[in-house]
C-alpha cells in the first residue's frame, strides 16, 4: 500500500499553535475529550497525532503527543485524554483545563499510519485501551466520507467501565462491525471469559488474509506486538499490518 500524502508543508506542521478549548466531554471516569479550536489549522488524516506542549509560569515546559480522534476534514480537533497517574500532563488536560483554557499543539504528525477514504480494500482496526483514540478518527472520517469500504473494529478492554465513544459505538454506522474484548472484568452474561487477545479472537472477528485487508494496530507496546505477531500468523501480509504504540 502506498504511503499516504500528508496535508499541509513541513513548515507549517511543525509550528506551534495556540489553541482554545472549545468544548469539554467526558468519554469515562479516566478519560475526557477536549475539542480543541486551532487557528490556521493545516488539515489532518485520520490516524495521525499531535504534539502538545505546556508551559509552567517559571518557564518549564514539557510536551506529549496525542492521537487526534475527530473526522479529517473537520472544523475541530479533538483529542481524548486518558489520564495517567502521576503524569505531568495528562491529569492537567483532564482535570484542570476547561473550555476558554489555551494549550499549545503542534502538528498534524505521521504518515504511515493514517487511513484515507479512497483506499479500496477491507479495514481491520484493533485497538487496546486509549488505543481506539486514532482508530475512531477512521472511523469517523469512513462515515463522514460516505465511504462503503467494510470496516471491522476489535476493541480490547479491561471492562465495560473504561469503554470510550460508548454512545457512538453502540449507534454504529452501515458496513462496520465491532466486537469487543475484556480482559479482567466482562458484562453480566458476556460469553466470553475475560482474558487477553488471542489468535482466536482476530480470526473470528477480523478479515480472512485472503481479502487482503488493512490491519491497524493501536494500544500499549506489548498489545500491539502481539496483536501484529497473532495477524502475521494467521496468514496476513506483514505490510499490510500498520502499529502505533504508546507506552
Amino acid at each position: 500500500m502506498a504511503r499516504a500524502a500528508i496535508p499541509g508543508r513541513l513548515g507549517e506542521r511543525l509550528r506551534w499553535r495556540t489553541a482554545q478549548v472549545a468544548d469539554r466531554r467526558t468519554e469515562s471516569a479516566t478519560a475526557t475529550t477536549l475539542v480543541l479550536s486551532v487557528p490556521d489549522w493545516p488539515g489532518h488524516l485520520a490516524g495521525q497525532h499531535v504534539d502538545v506542549r505546556l508551559t509552567a509560569e517559571d518557564g518549564y515546559s514539557t510536551q506529549r503527543s496525542y492521537s487526534i480522534a475527530s473526522v479529517s476534514n473537520g472544523e475541530h480537533v479533538e483529542l481524548t485524554v486518558q489520564c495517567v497517574t502521576g503524569g505531568e500532563v495528562s491529569p492537567y488536560l483532564v482535570d484542570h483545563l476547561l473550555v476558554g483554557g489555551l494549550v499549545e499543539i503542534r502538528g498534524p504528525v505521521g504518515g504511515w499510519f493514517v487511513w484515507q477514504p479512497e483506499q479500496p480494500e477491507p479495514v481491520l482496526l484493533v485497538a487496546g485501551g486509549s488505543g481506539i483514540v486514532p482508530l475512531m478518527s477512521m472511523v469517523r472520517t469512513r462515515e463522514s466520507a460516505g465511504s462503503r469500504v467494510p470496516f471491522r473494529l476489535l476493541y480490547s478492554l479491561r471492562g465495560p467501565a473504561d469503554l470510550l465513544y460508548a454512545a457512538e459505538l453502540r449507534k454504529g454506522a452501515p458496513g462496520l462491525d465491532t466486537s469487543y474484548i475484556y480482559t479482567r472484568v466482562t458484562p453480566d452474561g458476556w460469553r466470553r471469559p475475560a482474558g487477553r487477545l488471542a489468535p482466536e479472537d482476530l480470526a473470528r472477528n477480523g478479515w480472512p488474509p485472503e481479502l487482503e485487508p488493512a490491519c491497524y494496530v493501536c494500544g500499549p507496546t506489548g498489545f500491539v506486538e502481539k496483536a501484529a505477531d497473532y495477524l502475521v500468523l494467521l496468514g496476513h501480509s506483514p505490510d499490510r499490518v500498520r502499529t502505533e504504540r504508546f507506552g
